[in-house]
């Protein structure tokens, strides 16, 4: 046997530590302790002394095992089901463990017996222990036994369980059956029963009839017969569980009772009470109700039944899907739960989440999947179907589109106002045009339609749509002023619209007026005029007093004539959003040119991400209008939202098919932004760190037509440098309202309204939250406020300049200033308090300041080129002859964008 400690060894042995020790003792034997280890010699010796002190001199006899036997039960229940009828039938089951531990005593022989004692101990030990393991082989072989028996039984159970609860429902079956064949025999008795009593009510009817001549004689009143007894559902049912009686209806008003009604008189003819079920009812108390004179009869109120009926096969639908959507469009599509989609989707291995947006084919798959069908939407196909739609009808002769292009200030408006004799320019914001105007002139000449555009510098979008929109562009250039910037622009958006152009050179009554310096500055462009050999058409007109005017519109309607132009009437009208707007109390509005076809009030229109039906349309004078043909400019009313200017226009035959589409258009504008704003490659990354560094000033814009807008936007987005950007936070179109200020006060941006105005409750939150907000009227001024603004966000430049340059002739030693220098000045200026730096070999050596500057023995603040003076250097005593001193200073810099 191995070392063990003390402890262990009294446990073996089954006697207590501390006795074991006093042993160990009393035989001289030495122990530290409980935990001490002790040897095979120290046993064998603990034995002798044992013994010697019992006087025993070998084992008298080895007590055998002990066992120790461990019962234990467990109580469990198992469910089953029992039958059709939904009974759970609960079985007790019972496990009974039993386990037997056997405890041996360790037999420690003398030392010095032999190798036959030896083995034959070593035998009897395996001896024990195959009957060790036997006894436990067959104590589980037992416990297995048990629980198959258990697990028998609870089986048995469950099937006789079953059993009972088929046998149950069988004769449930049974008894509603029997019920079903009694209310059907009832029923045949019933219509037997019910002919009967109508036949006896005629043979009586028959006999009272010849009784009435007779008035002598009253007839006697007959006694109504008595119905015979009518079995119930009650009485024909056997079994106590199924006897539902139905509650009786009594039936006043049958066409029967009225029939005799009408030919007996009252009191001679029978009387019957029927009950539609059952009988018995005077026997329960039952009393006839009183009849009143001209009483209604009550009808017979049918039972109640709800509305829902379940389908019997399942509900297969056709599904359209776009280019793209979401998990939830799709199962609303299906009439479905998103969880059942994203079901589907799980298993097909894809883990979405109900707002992820699916691509067509994927979509494709899941609604095949979940055994519908589908149909494939693409936006050319929705575009292919508008187009078909429009197409057909014969052309007829239309008037011109007229755009007035040219550098600001030149007399675009004013030489329209005299054409309409109207004060338009007049009632401009800083007498310039800031929105694209459309006019329907009606002149001797013929019928016109002009547009006027802006001349601004950040109109360049308006003049490109003014361009795109015409069929003739009249390009006005000052005769004082020449052809300027936007007079250039102008000329480039008309050539690459392919439209041609007249020119009509403006304020020919100024005493500076040179029409030939004109005609050479737009030849540099290619416009040539015809005295020239070109094909340009001149006009020399003046806005103030009229001159030339009538030759312009001469000459106008000739380059008509000679494109031909028409269109067609009788179709879906077809034109171009000039402008847009958002009025207070009427809604979106915006201006539309019709280009083909014929628009009436009431159409659906389809504009870009908008659409809606025509309310209202007015003409330039506002006055209303039911038509409107092409070449012809009107305000609508009616539709969505504001639309984006330039956007095509179009009128659809069906309300639904223009939601679907501008759904449909939304969505993937929608997507589009999403996709810019989650794009996130290592380049904005780094774009955003760096931008984290630049200063920015946030602006919220809001003005008054949708032009307006775009051409802010794009002005104030250009003024952005790389020190200094503007943030467009948000711009749109109509008065500031309460959002905008509280996304002002979020973004810490400053609210600008162009021509607009902030609302009571607007006004009420700027003032509480301190919110910058600048009114503007004129877009040059607010393209000047900006500027100057950022101009103050710029950090600030310095610049060195040097002033003057001291030449070093000797060197002094100081105690008190160190080494000085006796320099001469040879150019500028020494200033005292300016940093100077000290070059040897034209190479800088050391930068400082002046410690001291001496004129003799007097101390200076500055000595000019030519004079003598002595030089302290602080911190520096290495100056040498020769060395030369120069002194600089820093100039700010005034910065521009």
């Amino acid at each position: 046997m191995a070392d063990v400690t003390v402890k262990q060894f009294a446990t073996v042995v089954g006697i207590p530590a501390e006795r074991l020790l006093t042993q160990f003792e009393e035989a001289g034997i030495k122990v530290a302790g409980a935990e001490a280890m002790i040897t095979d010699q120290q046993k064998r010796e603990l034995l002798a002394h044992l013994r010697k002190a019992h006087g025993k001199q070998e084992l008298a006899a080895v007590s055998g095992p002990k066992k120790i036997t461990l019962r234990r039960k467990t109580h469990s229940e198992i469910k089953m089901a029992g039958g059709a009828a939904g009974q759970v039938k609960t079985v007790s089951v019972e496990v009974r463990k039993k386990r037997t531990y056997v405890k041996r005593s360790i037999v420690l022989e003398e030392e010095g017996k032999g190798v036959q004692e030896t083995g034959l101990m070593e035998k009897q030990r395996v001896l024990e222990e195959a009957d060790e393991a036997r006894r436990r082989t067959e104590e589980e072989a037992r416990r297995a036994a048990a629980e198959a028996e258990a697990r028998h039984k609870a089986e048995e159970e469950a099937r006789r369980a079953a059993a009972e609860a088929e046998a149950r429902h069988k004769a449930e079956e049974e008894a509603r059956r029997a019920a079903e064949e009694a209310e059907a025999r009832r029923q045949a008795e019933e219509e037997a029963r019910r002919k009967a009593e109508q036949e006896a009510q005629g043979k009586a009817v028959e006999a009272e009839a010849p009784r009435q001549v007779e008035p002598a004689k009253p007839p006697r009143k007959a006694k109504p017969p008595v119905a015979p007894p009518i079995e119930t559902e009650l009485e024909a049912t056997a079994e106590p569980h199924v006897r539902l009686a139905r509650p009786l209806r009594i039936v006043q008003g049958t066409p029967e009772t009225k029939a005799k009604k009408r030919v007996a008189p009252e009191g001679r003819g029978p009387k019957p009470v029927r009950a539609e079920e059952g009988a018995g009812q005077k026997a329960a108390g039952w009393r006839k109700p009183k009849k009143v004179k001209g009483a209604k009869p009550t009808p017979v109120m049918p039972q109640p039944r709800h509305g829902f009926a379940k389908p019997t096969a399942p509900v297969v639908r056709e599904v359209m899907l776009p280019e793209t959507i979401s998990v939830a469009e799709l199962a609303q599509k299906m009439s479905v739960k998103a969880t059942e989609v994203i079901k589907t989707l799980m298993k097909l291995g894809s883990m979405v989440t109900i707002n992820q947006v699916l691509d067509q084919e994927t979509a494709a798959i899941v609604v095949e999947e979940m055994g519908h069908t589908y149909k494939l939407l693409r936006e050319s196909d929705l575009e292919a179907e508008l187009a078909e739609a429009v197409e057909g009808g014969e052309a007829v002769p239309r008037a011109p589109v007229v755009t007035i292009m040219g550098h600001v200030d030149h007399g675009k408006t004013s030489l329209l106002d005299y054409i309409r004799r109207t004060r338009v320019a007049a009632g401009e914001a800083g007498g310039i045009t800031q929105h694209i105007g459309a006019y329907h002139v009606q002149t001797p000449k013929g019928t016109v339609t002009f547009l006027d555009t802006p001349g601004h510098a950040a109109f360049t979008a308006m003049r490109a749509r003014g361009a795109k929109a015409t069929d003739i562009v009249v390009l006005v250039v000052a005769a004082d002023d020449g052809v300027m910037p936007q007079t250039v622009e102008a000329v480039q958006h008309a050539k690459a619209a392919g439209v041609p152009i007249v020119v009509a050179v403006n304020k020919m009554d100024k005493p500076g007026a040179d029409p030939d310096r004109v005609k050479s500055e737009l030849a540099a462009y290619g416009i040539i005029p015809e005295e020239w050999g070109g094909d340009a058409l001149f006009a020399y007109v003046s806005a103030k007093t009229g001159e030339g005017v009538d030759h312009l519109l001469d000459q106008i309607l000739v380059q008509a004539e000679i494109l031909e132009l028409s269109a067609v009437i009788d179709c879906p009208a077809r034109g171009v959003v000039i402008e847009s707007r958002l009025d207070r109390g009427r809604g979106p509005m915006s201006t539309v040119l019709v280009q083909k076809g014929t628009l009436r009030k009431g159409d659906v229109l389809l504009s870009g991400l908008e659409y809606g039906r025509v309310r209202a349309m007015l003409d330039e004078h506002g006055a209303l209008l039911a038509e409107a043909g092409p070449s012809l400019p009107v305000e609508i009313l009616g539709l969505s939202g504001t639309t984006n200017a330039g956007d095509e226009i179009m009128v659809v035959s069906d309300e639904r098919k223009a939601r679907e589409i501008a759904l449909f258009r939304q969505g993937r504008f929608r997507e589009v932004k999403l996709a810019k704003q989650q794009k996130a490659t290592l380049e904005t990354v780094l774009n955003q760190l760096e931008e984290g560094k630049v200063a920015a000033l946030n602006i919220v814009l809001k003005a008054d037509v949708q032009g307006s807008v775009e051409a802010l936007v794009d002005a104030l987005t250009k003024l952005s440098t790389e020190e200094v950007r503007v943030r467009i936070v948000a711009s749109g179109v109509g008065g500031i309202n309460e959002s905008d200020v509280n996304l002002a006060v979020a973004s810490e941006a400053i609210l600008i309204g162009f021509n607009v105005r902030a609302d009571s409750t607007a006004k009420k939150l700027i003032e509480e939250e301190g919110v910058d907000l600048h009114y503007y009227s004129v877009i040059y001024e607010v393209i000047d406020d900006i500027k100057q603004a950022l101009l103050g966000m710029l950090k600030p430049e310095f610049r060195e300049q040097i002033i003057g340059l001291a030449a070093v002739r000797d060197v002094f030693r100081s105690p008190k200033y160190g080494a000085i220098a006796g320099c001469l000045v040879v150019d500028g200026v020494v200033r005292r308090s300016s940093p100077i730096r000290v070059l040897r070999d034209n190479v800088v050596i050391f930068e400082g300041e002046l410690e001291s500057l001496r004129r003799f023995k007097d101390d200076v603040t500055e000595v000019r080129a030519g004079v003598e003076c002595g030089i302290g250097v602080r911190s520096y005593n290495d100056v040498k002859v020769g060395d030369q001193i120069e002194v600089y200073e820093r100039v700010e810099v005034k910065r521009a964008l």
